[in-house]
């Protein structure tokens, strides 16, 4: 599924809300994150991308002040962690991968709660739930358990109740993973309308639709930054060129060209395959002669690269042959 581009452009001149340098996180003997430098401006939808297990939810934890670092600096709207994590905390918004609201309290029992909580009672409360029910549409589920709700609706009371003090800067992890693509698509909108009234979003995902719409990106692989920018600086750094091979014989071919020279990574799509290579000369002609080598018959077409290719490239691990 295509999603729009982002609906507005970060504005480099804005300043930083986030500035890390050398966070490191280490459980024991693993380093979970490794000497991270990071930085986030104001109104900026920065997205986090990255395999399971690269230390994506443990630096978000870092920034909200819940987990110390073991190494480096990170200050956060201004202000230095972990000195002064609770002034922090009520200026942030922050939004878990799990459902962490009240399931046996309806959506209004829920709002209400996390009003009192930020310090917000009678008038006040009232119109600031109000605006969350209708930005949100969940006055027609205001007496409806959490528990009982989908999947789209539990997110976006999720989100109504991360924003519901009007944070300065919301961090996100994997909030989309249990959804539809239509609840993610319009989830999506949402959070960039709160970057559009000013602000910061961090929104760490694994789909790459969702990190073609941040404003700037990074990629992380085994706790360690390996690729940081806009989608299109990622795109252009490339280091090769993609290329669709159509073959009778996609699966067998996939298995013997993930060894050949020059190549990065492999993908089936549907019959095709999408061959990732470390060649920028635009010659195709060194894979033709691979195919015709290992015995097979294929057509072969140079194709634009897409964020997927990037992933691949900078995180990639070859595999090993097997004997």
């Amino acid at each position: 599924m295509n999603m729009p581009a982002a609906s507005v452009v970060a504005d480099e001149r804005q300043p930083e809300v986030i500035v890390a340098r050398g966070l490191t996180k280490r459980f024991g003997n693993l380093t979970a994150v490794d000497h991270l430098d990071l930085s986030v401006r104001r109104a900026e939808v920065y997205g986090f991308l990255g395999p399971n297990g690269c230390g994506k939810s443990t630096t978000i934890r870092m920034l909200c002040g819940l987990l110390g670092a073991s190494e480096g600096s990170v200050s956060v709207l201004g202000q230095r962690l972990p000195e002064n994590a609770e002034a922090v905390k009520r200026r942030i918004g922050y939004m878990t991968q799990r459902f962490s609201l009240y399931e046996d309290l309806s959506v209004a029992e829920n709002l209400e709660f996390l009003a009192a909580v930020h310090g917000l009672r009678g008038q006040a409360a009232r119109i600031r739930t109000g605006e969350l029910y209708e930005q949100y549409h969940l006055g027609e589920l205001r007496t409806r358990l959490a528990g009982n709700l989908s999947g789209g609706q539990r997110q976006r009371l999720a989100l109504a109740g991360a924003v519901l003090h009007k944070p300065e800067l919301l961090l996100l992890d994997e909030p989309t993973s249990a959804v539809d693509p239509q609840s993610r698509r319009d989830f999506w909108d949402s959070l960039f309308k709160l970057a559009d009234a000013g602000t910061s979003l961090l929104v760490s995902t694994h789909y790459m639709d969702e990190a073609e719409r941040c404003h700037r990106l990074a990629i992380l692989d085994r706790g360690r930054l390996v690729a940081d920018g806009t989608p299109a600086d990622l795109l252009d750094s490339l280091p090769g060129m993609t290329i669709r091979v159509h073959s009778g014989r996609p699966r067998e071919l996939q298995e013997a060209l993930k060894f050949a020279q020059h190549v990065l990574g492999v993908a089936q799509i549907g019959a095709s395959l999408r061959v990732l290579t470390d060649r920028k000369d635009g010659d195709l002609a060194w894979l033709r002669e691979e195919i015709s080598r290992l015995g097979m018959q294929a057509e072969v077409e140079a194709t634009e690269p897409n964020l997927e290719d990037v992933f691949v490239a900078v995180t990639r691990s070859r595999p090993e042959r097997t004997p």
